[in-house]
C-alpha cells in the first residue's frame, strides 16, 4: 500500500455495509478517505471503530450520486479540501423489491437504474478528471455481483431490475478499461463481484434461508486492499467472490 500512503480515495454508499467495512479498511491502510452518503452521520461515526491513528482520514461529505449537478460539485470540493483523487469505490447500489410486471413501480425501477449504474458514471467521470489532472495512475472500482454475470433464482422472488443493472457494471469495466487506455493513462479499473453478502440493502426482509451460506462486508473489503497492492503493471479485471457452498 505504500504508493497509496496519504493519497486521496473516494467510497460511495459509504454508511454501511460493504461501503462502510471499505472507508475502515483504506483508512486503516493510509489513505485518506472521503466517504460519500445521504447519511453523513454515520460514515462520520466510523472513526470510532478504525485505528487512533486512523480517525483523522476518515472524512464525510453529503451526496446523492444520482444527482449529477450534486456529484460534480462534490468532486470539486473534495479537491479543494483534500486534493486529487487517487482511488474511487462505486459501491453505492440499492435493489427494489417489486417485479417487472407490476404497475405503478416505475419510481422503483428509475431508482435502481439512477443509483447503479448512471451514480457510477457521475462518479467515474469526475474521479477521472481529477486522476488525469494529477497524472496517469489511479484505481476505480466498480462492486458488482454475482447478478451482473448471470441471474440467481429464488423462488417467489423476482430480482426485476437489479441484475440488468449489474449486467451493466460488466460491461462499463471493459468500456472503462479501454477508454483509460484510450486516454493514455495507466489507470486501473476492477469489478468485484460478491455473491450473497450480509449487508442492508435487500431491505428488513430479506430473501434468505437460515442455512444459506453469506459473506461478510469485511470479506469484500480484503479483497479490495488485495486488488489495490497489486504491481503498476497487474491489474485485476474481474473478482468474483463466492462463500463456500452458495448455490446460485
Amino acid at each position: 500500500m505504500e504508493r497509496w500512503l496519504n493519497r486521496i480515495a473516494v467510497v460511495t454508499g459509504a454508511s454501511s455495509g460493504i461501503g462502510a467495512a471499505i472507508v475502515k479498511y483504506l483508512a486503516n491502510n493510509g489513505m485518506v478517505t472521503v466517504g460519500l452518503a445521504r447519511r453523513k452521520g454515520r460514515v462520520e461515526a466510523l472513526r470510532d471503530e478504525v485505528k487512533d491513528e486512523a480517525k483523522a482520514r476518515i472524512h464525510a461529505i453529503k451526496c446523492d450520486v444520482t444527482n449529477e449537478p450534486e456529484v460534480i460539485a462534490t468532486f470539486k470540493e473534495i479537491e479543494r479540501k483534500y486534493g486529487p483523487v487517487a482511488v474511487l469505490v462505486n459501491n453505492a447500489g440499492v435493489v427494489r423489491t417489486t417485479d417487472l410486471l407490476k404497475e405503478g413501480n416505475s419510481q422503483d425501477i428509475r431508482n435502481v437504474l439512477d443509483t447503479n449504474v448512471y451514480g457510477i458514471v457521475w462518479c467515474t467521470r469526475e474521479a477521472f478528471r481529477s486522476m488525469k489532472a494529477q497524472g496517469d495512475d489511479g484505481h476505480v472500482f466498480l462492486i458488482n455481483s454475482i447478478a451482473g454475470h448471470m441471474v440467481p433464482f429464488i423462488p417467489n422472488f423476482s430480482f426485476n431490475i437489479y441484475p440488468p443493472s449489474k449486467h451493466a457494471v460488466t460491461v462499463l469495466t471493459e468500456i472503462y478499461r479501454q477508454e483509460f487506455i484510450n486516454n493514455n493513462t495507466k489507470i486501473k479499473i476492477t469489478s468485484i463481484s460478491p455473491g450473497g453478502v450480509k449487508t442492508e440493502i435487500m431491505g428488513p426482509d430479506p430473501p434468505l434461508t437460515p442455512d444459506m451460506p453469506i459473506l461478510s462486508a469485511e470479506n469484500i473489503a480484503d479483497a479490495l486492499i488485495y486488488c489495490l497492492q497489486t504491481p503498476p503493471n497487474v491489474q485485476i479485471h474481474e473478482l468474483t467472490i463466492k462463500p463456500v457452498g452458495e448455490k446460485f
